[in-house]
């Protein structure tokens, strides 16, 4: 299976059983991420070569207003899309398989998770995998130990509080905190 093959069956929201082809292509990316994201972690590195680096961990264009403080974490990173002067803080994790997409001007705090994929309720079927993208908008805040579930869209704007475990859609210019997350406040609009 190639890697269009694999996003294709990932971004279709079809569920991945356990030791098929494609559950096989995922581990074999996650073994490519994880000598990536160990060379990004391991010793210091210029912005550049970080930013070198997550387009190797991506597959993909990084622009070079990317900027993280490691370590950082993907099982995967090629169904990861990153905006304009985005900031990951240390310690975040991503589990992209699903796809994430992330807006210009966002940024992640310490330890932020943000997770694609659920498995399979049914015991008989647990090893089974179920995609959804997390789409993040622009100028978007997460902060430090937030959770971000499979499937969820945060609006431009929004603000998700420190320690959020966020299940649903978050509306844009909204504060967003608590677990599960819910509407704290709305963000005055100029």
């Amino acid at each position: 299976m190639n890697l269009n093959d694999f996003l294709m069956h990932m971004n279709s929201g079809k569920e991945v059983t356990a030791h098929s082809k494609v559950h096989q292509c995922m581990h074999e990316l996650s073994q490519e991420a994880i000598r990536l994201t160990m060379e990004l972690n391991s010793r210091y590195h210029t912005p550049e070569e970080v930013v070198s680096l997550m387009q190797q961990i991506t597959g993909r264009p990084v622009d070079d207003s990317f900027s993280l403080f490691p370590p950082f974490y993907t099982d995967c990173g090629k169904n990861l899309s990153i905006g304009k002067n985005v900031f990951f803080n240390s310690g975040v994790k991503i589990q992209d398989q699903g796809g994430v997409t992330i807006g210009d001007g966002t940024l992640l705090g310490h330890n932020v998770v943000l997770a694609t994929l659920d498995h399979n309720l049914d015991p008989r079927q647990r090893g089974n995998l179920i995609p959804a993208p997390i789409h993040i908008g622009k100028n978007v805040w997460v902060g430090a130990n937030a959770t971000i579930c499979k499937g969820v869209t945060i609006g431009d704007g929004a603000v998700i509080a420190a320690g959020a475990v966020v299940t649903t859609d978050v509306p844009e210019n909204t504060v967003y905190g608590g677990i599960p997350a819910r509407l704290i406040k709305n963000i005055p609009e100029d």
